[in-house]
């Protein structure tokens, strides 16, 4: 795992090392191993690296046999070694056993089409010399992040954008259409970012520039697909027993590394399974983490302890306190790069900090499983409210609501009137592709109240929906709902926010390298197939994972309802109702004046509300944390001098704790 930049220059001008060396020094948290940069008479390309394969012969940029094809990587390709013995077979020559060089000659044998052959989570740049053409390329689910921007005749990319934004003279804004879908998806909609003309390369994209052509060339090589109609017949032992074995090779293929490899346990069915692969059926010394809170609703350390005793493993333990995630969060906003509305990443940027402290740089996780096998309280709440939609003045079908979220202290079903007015969003649109979506985006959307009037008018009568559509296949009306559930999921809140904010910087903060075995490209085509019942059984989540692996876990563990992963949000930020100073200066009448972004007035009145503690769920919660969140984000890279390092506040002397 590794960090990347670089540009292409369109006007035959020299390209400037110091530049390269800019956008790289920016990245050095992402590998601190060592780094390099590669000039040619075009492009430029460089390189920081975290050594976890070949950790002698893997120096990058690397090239060729005769040095006219060059990669900058980041990530890993689990498959590499079989690819490695099928391109010696053809004639291939290695001077490394990296994957990295693998890349190099796929492209030489298969050209574009070398992706297809990749099993793996990766972001590559590859410069073809004697073509004159710059290929990007990003994993099929986005597990690792590309951004480009074009700008004075260049088009420079990098893993993150503090590396672009480390080029002299490059143009820092914060765009409010991306900051309204933020407030509407939890992230903006790829190729949109938080910045203004800054761009994601989308997943299971192939971006090349010939300089002959002069333009950016996309292309789509992958999508999530479900058939128009589950036909499968074979048994429900039959069909655990492939995905049990599928699931227990891809954790193997993801345990390939030269460094000490570890795993999350949150005490979820989907960690749990992991570990319990690693323990069963590979040699890997099972090594594990965890995060713990201090408050009741948030912490699953009861699950994680069953599942340590029923492993075995050497297990460490993270403490996170409110008192934690106020001191953190600037630091989590500076690596994010993007607003949240959860402070759910900061106890994750803790544990990959102990992860690296304890001597690891690699850790698999259970992220994915929610999306690939139906594990959503979401996909639940849909299948109740399209059965309640075709019967609306029905009394009994939304008793069904109180199946719902048993772990929350303040359920949205707790309260009858109240669950079904929420659950009711979006019935005056029984066939919206997004139907499933809509109570969550309607209640997310509400945070829009707090925008300034520059910021209304800037959007005008702008749709947020209509960029999700822009997103849907041809053959997306003919799939099940559960279907198009999913695809909507894996295609907004998971590629955007889970696997961005919450994954690869979160654990890349501390040069950690997370692993996502349910993320195999493998699995995910396994699941799309199974006839939905085995995902979905009745309202029973993920019933087929359970079910191939219910062996190996405690009761406690494999019965269990989902809990989704949360943390403290907007009480974070105060101690006996005095916020931390840089909380209390964000969300001053000046300060939010002066970004622009949110009204002062009602803006005011939500900071005091969560000062007393007097916040209500979920939109007073999500809309404190959106906000501090964008302001840190204004304040670190937008208002502060380029190429200054520091994640904390711009004013030095705010304190964190309050």
């Amino acid at each position: 795992m590794c960090g990347i930049a670089g540009y292409l220059q369109f006007d035959g001008r020299p390209v400037d090392p110091g530049v390269l060396a800019a956008m790289i020094r920016a990245l050095r948290h992402r590998g601190p191993d060592g780094s390099g940069i590669h000039v040619d008479r075009n492009a430029g390309l460089a390189h920081t690296r975290l050594s976890i394969i070949d950790l002698e012969g893997g120096a990058q940029p690397m090239c060729n046999e005769d040095r006219s094809l060059w990669i900058t990587f980041n990530g890993e390709i689990f498959n590499y070694l079989e690819l490695r013995e099928q391109l010696l077979a053809t004639g291939h020559t290695f001077a490394t056993r990296s994957d990295t060089e693998v890349i190099v000659h796929l492209y030489e044998q298969y050209g574009d089409d070398f992706v297809d052959h990749l099993n793996g989570q990766f972001a590559i740049a590859l410069w073809d010399g004697p073509r004159n053409r710059l290929v990007l390329a990003r994993d099929r689910v986005g597990i690792r992040p590309l951004f480009y921007q074009i700008s004075d005749g260049r088009l420079y990319f990098a893993s993150e954008v503090k590396s672009l934004f480390s080029v002299p003279g490059m143009e820092r804004r914060l765009s409010r259409h991306a900051l309204a879908e933020a407030f509407t998806f939890w992230s903006p909609l790829a190729p949109s970012t938080p910045f203004e003309n800054v761009f994601a390369i989308p997943p299971a994209h192939i971006m090349s520039v010939d300089l002959s052509v002069g333009y950016p060339v996309f292309r789509k090589y992958w999508d999530w697909t479900f058939p128009v109609k589950h036909d499968d017949v074979r048994s429900t032992r039959a069909l655990a027993e492939e995905l049990r074995s599928l699931l227990i090779d891809a954790v193997r293929l993801q345990l390939r590394a030269d460094v000490p490899v570890a795993a999350y346990l949150s005490g979820g069915l989907d960690s749990s399974i992991i570990a319990a692969a690693i323990a069963n059926f590979t040699d890997v010394p099972l090594r594990t983490f965890s995060v713990r809170f201090e408050d009741p609703e948030f912490d699953e350390g009861v699950y994680q302890d069953a599942m340590v005793r029923q492993l075995g493993t050497n297990h460490t333990v993270v403490h996170c306190s409110r008192a934690d995630i106020r001191r953190i969060f600037p630091g989590t906003i500076w690596h994010t790069e993007a607003p949240i509305l959860r402070t759910a990443p900061a106890p994750l940027q803790l544990l990959s900090e102990q992860v690296r402290a304890s001597g690891y740089k690699v850790a698999l996780t259970g992220e994915g499983a929610d999306e690939v096998f139906g594990g959503y309280d979401l996909f639940k709440e849909a299948k109740i409210r399209r059965f309640w939609s075709r019967d609306p003045a029905s009394r009994l079908r939304p008793l069904l609501l109180a199946r719902l979220y048993p772990y929350l202290k303040a359920s949205p079903t707790s309260a009858r009137q109240h669950a079904q007015h929420f659950f009711r969003q979006g019935f005056e649109r029984p066939f919206s592709p997004y139907f499933g979506h809509l109570p969550r985006w309607i209640t997310t959307q509400r945070t829009w109240r707090f925008f300034s009037d520059e910021t209304t008018a800037t959007l005008g009568t702008w749709d947020p929906y209509a960029a999700v559509e822009k997103i849907l296949p041809e053959e997306f009306d003919a799939w099940a709902p559960l279907c198009r559930d999913q695809y909507i999921e894996a295609n907004t809140l998971m590629s955007g926010y889970l696997l961005c904010s919450q994954g690869d910087r979160m654990a890349m903060a501390n040069a950690v390298e997370g692993r996502f075995p349910y993320l195999d490209h493998r699995v995910i085509e396994f699941a799309n197939q199974l006839p939905v019942r085995y995902k979905l059984m009745g309202l029973q989540e993920k019933f087929l994972l359970k079910r191939a692996f219910a062996d190996l876990l405690p009761a406690a563990v494999s019965s269990r309802a989902k809990q989704p992963y949360r943390a403290p949000d907007s009480q974070s930020f105060f101690v006996k109702q005095e916020p931390a100073d840089y909380v209390a200066d964000l969300f001053s009448a000046s300060r939010l004046k002066t970004a622009g972004y949110f009204s002062p007035g009602p803006t005011g009145k939500l900071f005091e509300k969560c000062r007393r503690g007097e916040a209500i769920g979920f939109a007073d919660n999500m809309a404190f944390v959106g906000i501090l969140s964008t302001m840190l984000l204004d304040d670190m890279f937008i208002r502060r001098p380029p190429g200054c390092d520091s994640p904390g506040p711009s004013n030095s002397h705010l304190s964190a704790q309050g």
